[in-house]
């Protein structure tokens, strides 16, 4: 085997070895297609009837998730896909609740057409609205998923603000009163003491 050869079946090993790879990485209920050695990769999952979203390769740069029956997303499941250019989320039974405000702010930092084309299903309320459009309200009592930390953070910052006004009151009334003492203690000169006393 000369030096030639060896460098050709060396670089068919490696392709090989990637297209493995991308092949253990495609989850079973996808389809996967290499973009390229450097592209990355394309996963299409749609019209697969999905319930939930599939680990994803991480050199994702294509996501097709539309029409499946998706109705939220796990915080965390799509951070990984730092190299996504495009996705397609749309008719999907959205359940509009606090659940879904992972993948409408994950949606309003990565892919604001697939925001705009995603409607909510359920519930009644909010039903064939569109995400982008929820407002605080319409998610209901989302405190619970808040972490402990947030809401800790939360009270010490209204202590501290409350305390703030306080002192600021307690100042202005101080200067009122020193001002009224000084002029008690007569130290203003005589003739500007009416001026100094009102």
């Amino acid at each position: 085997m000369n030096k030639t050869e060896f460098i050709t079946a060396a670089g068919f090993a490696v392709s090989l070895l990637f297209h493995m790879t991308q092949a253990e990485a495609c989850p079973a209920s996808c389809d996967c297609k290499s973009l390229g050695d450097t592209k990355g990769v394309q996963v299409d999952c749609s019209s697969r009837e999905l319930t939930a979203v599939p680990a994803l390769p991480g050199d994702t740069k294509r996501l097709y998730l539309q029409n499946n029956s998706l109705t939220s997303v796990p915080p965390g499941a799509l951070d990984s896909l730092h190299s996504l250019e495009e996705l397609k989320t749309w008719d999907n039974p959205w359940n509009c609740d606090c659940h879904i405000l992972y993948l409408r702010l994950w949606l309003e930092d990565v892919s604001a057409p697939s925001l705009a084309k995603a409607i909510c299903a359920t519930p009644a309320p909010v039903r064939m609205k569109p995400l982008r459009q929820l407002t605080g309200n319409e998610l209901g009592s989302c405190k619970r998923l808040l972490p402990i930390k947030c809401l800790e953070f939360f009270w010490r910052d209204l202590v501290l603000i409350a305390g703030a006004i306080i002192t600021l009151i307690l100042v202005a009334w101080a200067l009122k009163f020193s001002k009224k003492l000084v002029c008690q203690l007569n130290l203003c000169q005589p003739a500007p003491r009416a001026a100094c006393c009102r």
